[in-house]
């Protein structure tokens, strides 16, 4: 079975390209093997900066011959249907065989399809997956109609048999022919070579000042790099991302190290870093012992006989240069921030849009300090001081550094705070209140940074719901699925207890205030407007009706409340999926009172979620479920409600007499955990009813033909359902 080698040669791939052009270049040519009908034991895909190449071993060296039978019209039907079928199974009349079955006689068609050598089938594919290549972006080049990532130079094709000798694919694209020849490093050594196999192609180009694999060009980096920083007695400061993208810049990795001049050294560390990773490629060495950030490592792509030193001082020359910048920035910005404060740097928020139709940052960021003052008490914070990190949260985004690198919002603006003199968790609520990002990202502690940082979350969700810009289906431009994984996350990893109905009312209506007092603004411009065009005539003002605050369950409540405490379910049955928490244990809590507390609500589906996992949950369960039929089919047939009565000097069996004396026993221990909040204490006790439940319904014959039992037992099962649904209503549970 012979190996397939492919290498497509180019120039200059983008780095961000790579990883995935490899692997569609591997999925889309053995997808299309395999359906030409050959097989293969195991495929790679590779890239460098100016080649893709893809490796399959133990190819099929043909494609079987295929027979297949195909059933056509009965032997009597019209001749226009015999001859249809004929020519669209390939076939002549005397080709065809009559079969006869239950619904009479039949033809049937053999049709066979002979096999196709592995060359053929691979130049067939190569040249649909070349010409529909999926890049991002292409280009066409020349007279031709090829378009490709950057020009495409030479096509390498060669099957290699189990005897070691090659034969080129005959491949041929846009005046392209496919060899057996390759080229290796474009300046140390950009003589072609010929390769007979996958391992000799490897080898002749590590010869040749080439790694082919991108993760081996990354250790190399990543050792050297380390070593150069060891041998300074620095740290290396890992940055898994730009590693990968260094990796796809060079072939040949020659790791230097070299200085960051004295006059930026006081720059904050992340601005140095930031600097120099955005603008220049550059790794990072700290000092462990300041924290500073005092050389740098580059990655060039060639040896030199000065070892680097030339291209060491072009980098430290232009690196100088970007650093000045920067130095610029930050001491422009401290001293706005000296002259004016923080609160200061934020005026100019007024004029820049949130969105159009929910006004200014300024806007934005009054609202949200009008929520982290009242959340501030339910998260152990100062109301003053939340609200004072609220107001400067955002000014760094009028930051000349923030400007060049925004990427540095909120760490700038703890920088600044603490400049500004701010101190009590403030600064740190500038730089966390955007947390958590992401699923991998941190959860803040402080109590400061978790008000403001809830409120932040919980406006950009109100404030969207406002004006019905919600997710729709894979669409969120606004991120709000993530705020709202981010509010549920912060509320829970610092165990926050809070009705979310009185935050999620009060920030709606202040949205909606921001909203109609965008819309009167607007309103007022066009009649401004319309009073130059026809002259100065009165024209009547236009007004915007709030949405109506609605009275829930004895609360005030805003109409749009529900719909987005749904919406925060919704990503808290996601979120808990992930701890094995099935949804209809979630669906089950969120039938009880107090559903919006998160973190009640949690507890309560975890405690529900560990006990249906043990025999007694399960077993209840399926008691809770039966006693539940039994007595929703009796009432449906009676016309009344079973929900009282039962009484123990009607039990007439030891079975009924003991579940009373369990029910008596269970219903106040139950209540009493309930009251405590102890979920798992509740669900023990429920467990004890397991077995006195059980032995009922073995012994006992609930539809009796006397109505004085009979409805006395029936009483007796809206006990078990009574009590059972004071933890969780089980009635939603699947099983």
């Amino acid at each position: 079975m012979p190996d397939l080698l492919i290498e497509l040669f180019s120039e200059e791939i983008p780095a961000r390209m790579q990883a995935r052009a490899a692997d569609d270049l591997r999925r889309l040519m053995t997808e299309a093997l395999v359906e030409a009908g050959l097989s293969y034991a195991g495929a790679a895909g590779f890239a460098t900066p100016r080649r893709l190449a893809l490796s399959v071993q133990g190819l099929s060296a043909a494609s079987p011959t295929l027979r297949e039978e195909r059933k056509g019209p009965r032997v009597d039907a019209p001749e226009a249907a015999i001859e249809g079928f004929l020519r669209g199974a390939g076939v002549t009349r005397d080709q065809l065989e009559a079969r006869d079955d239950k619904k009479g006689t039949f033809y049937v068609a053999t049709i066979t399809r002979a096999g196709r050598p592995a060359a053929d089938i691979v130049a067939e594919a190569l040249e649909q997956v070349i010409r529909n290549f999926p890049w991002p972006k292409s280009m066409r080049w020349g007279t031709g109609t090829l378009r490709w990532v950057r020009p495409l130079h030479s096509i390498l094709c060669i099957l290699t048999d189990e005897a070691g000798e090659a034969k080129v694919v005959p491949v041929e694209i846009d005046g392209i022919r496919a060899g057996n020849t390759t080229r290796g490093h474009r300046f140390m050594a950009p003589d072609e070579f010929s390769v007979t196999s996958f391992d000799d192609y490897e080898a002749r180009l590590k010869v040749a000042r080439v790694i082919l694999r991108a993760e081996e060009r990354a250790e190399i980096i990543r050792q050297e790099a380390g070593n150069l920083a060891f041998a300074a007695g620095l740290d290396l400061v890992e940055d898994a991302g730009l590693l990968e993208e260094v990796a796809g810049l060079v072939e040949w990795p020659v790791v230097l190290m070299g200085e960051i001049g004295a006059a930026f050294l006081g720059l904050p560390a992340e601005v140095l870093q930031t600097s120099m990773r955005e603008h220049q490629k550059f790794f990072s060495l700290r000092n462990a012992a300041t924290g500073r950030i005092e050389r740098f490592v580059t990655v060039a792509n060639i040896e030199t006989p000065d070892h680097g030193a030339t291209i060491l001082a072009g980098n430290q020359k232009v690196l100088a240069a970007r650093l000045s910048d920067a130095k610029f920035f930050w001491e422009n910005d401290l001293r706005r921030v000296r002259e004016k404060g923080l609160e200061g740097m934020a005026e100019g928020l007024r004029d820049v849009t949130f969105h159009n139709k929910l006004g200014s940052q300024a806007d934005r960021v009054a609202r949200i300090a009008a929520l982290a003052r009242e959340i501030a008490p339910m998260v152990g914070a100062k109301p003053d001081l939340a609200a004072e990190a609220a107001r400067v949260c955002k000014a760094d985004l009028q930051s000349a550094m923030v400007g060049e690198f925004p990427e540095l919002q909120g760490l700038m603006g703890r920088y600044y705070a603490q400049a500004a003199g701010h101190d009590d968790g403030v600064p740190e609520a500038c730089e966390e209140h955007y947390k958590p990002l992401g699923p991998g990202d941190a959860v803040p502690s402080a109590p400061v940074s978790v008000a403001v940082a809830l409120a932040d979350k919980i406006d950009t969700l109100c404030g969207f719901w406002a004006i019905d810009e919600k997710p729709t289906g894979s669409k969120d431009p606004y991120a709000l699925r993530r705020a709202a994984l981010g509010v549920i996350r912060l509320v829970l990893g610092n165990g926050v207890r809070f009705d979310l109905f009185d935050p999620l009312s009060n920030q709606l209506e202040r949205n909606e205030k921001s909203a109609h007092n965008v819309k009167e603004a607007d309103s007022a411009r066009a009649i401004d407007k319309l009073k130059k065009d026809i002259g100065g005539a009165t024209v009547g003002t236009v007004s915007v009706r709030a949405q109506s605050i609605r009275i829930i369950n004895g609360r005030r409540v805003h109409g749009r409340a529900p719909d987005l405490l749904a919406f925060l379910h919704d990503r808290l049955k996601v979120h808990l999926r992930d701890e094995g928490i099935r949804h209809d244990v979630i669906d089950a809590c969120l039938a009880m009172e107090g559903n919006d507390d998160l973190t009640l609500l949690v507890h309560r589906a975890r405690a529900l979620s560990d006990f249906l996992k043990t025999d007694d949950g399960e077993n209840l369960l399926q008691g809770f479920k039966r006693a539940n039929n039994i007595l929703t089919q009796a009432e449906e047939k009676d016309g009344v409600e079973y929900s009282y009565g039962a009484d123990v000097k009607f039990a007439e069996t030891d079975e009924e007499r003991a579940l009373f004396a369990a029910l008596d026993t269970a219903e106040p221990q139950i209540a009493a955990a309930l009251t405590s909040e102890d979920f798992a204490a509740a669900m023990s006790a429920m467990a004890a009813l397991r077995a006195p439940i059980d032995a009922f319904f073995d012994a006992v014959q609930v539809n009796v033909e006397s109505a004085v039992i009979r409805r006395n037992r029936l009483n007796l099962l809206s006990r078990i359902r009574s009590i059972c649904l004071q933890a969780a209503d089980l009635a939603r549970l699947e099983g």
